[in-house]
């Protein structure tokens, strides 16, 4: 009787060998990102800019930023969900937020969602956004398995 060894489950970004991340020796050690993302093959996805609104239409956590950025990443997840990607896959996200000093509650929210495959990323306080009660919007780029 043959032997076979047990299959390991794996996440999207272990079977999407061309995504590699480096953060490079000379540059500050990086909080939740990564310096340097390189992606070759693959489907890019381009997902916009996601507001904290549930499906129908409702604006999620007025007021609350916690609530509001798990939102984001909820409607995230649906959004890559739908191109056959997860959060493993992103190679770049771009966030915008009202006000810089939630930045502790956007890193631990986003812990959550992105684990260890933190993707290069860009943070800017912007005046305002699209919706008055919105407090934080992301967006992202992934590359997938073609």
């Amino acid at each position: 009787m043959k032997k076979t060894k047990a299959r390991k489950t794996t996440t999207a970004a272990e079977t999407n060998k061309s995504i590699r991340r480096v953060n490079p020796a000379g540059l500050y050690p990086p909080k939740g990102y990564t310096h340097v993302v390189e992606a070759s093959g693959g489907r890019t996805v381009y997902i916009s800019g996601q507001v904290p609104m549930d499906a129908q239409g409702n604006v999620v956590g007025a007021g609350d930023f916690r609530a509001q950025v798990t939102q984001v990443f909820e409607n995230l997840q649906t959004a890559l969900a739908a191109a056959k990607a997860g959060f493993g896959d992103v190679v770049k996200a771009n966030y915008y937020v009202l006000d810089m000093s939630n930045i502790a509650v956007l890193r631990e929210v986003r812990a959550k969602y992105l684990g260890a495959t933190a993707p290069a990323s860009t943070l800017v306080e912007v005046k305002r956004l699209a919706n008055d009660a919105f407090l934080v919007e992301i967006e992202v780029v992934a590359v997938c398995a073609k």
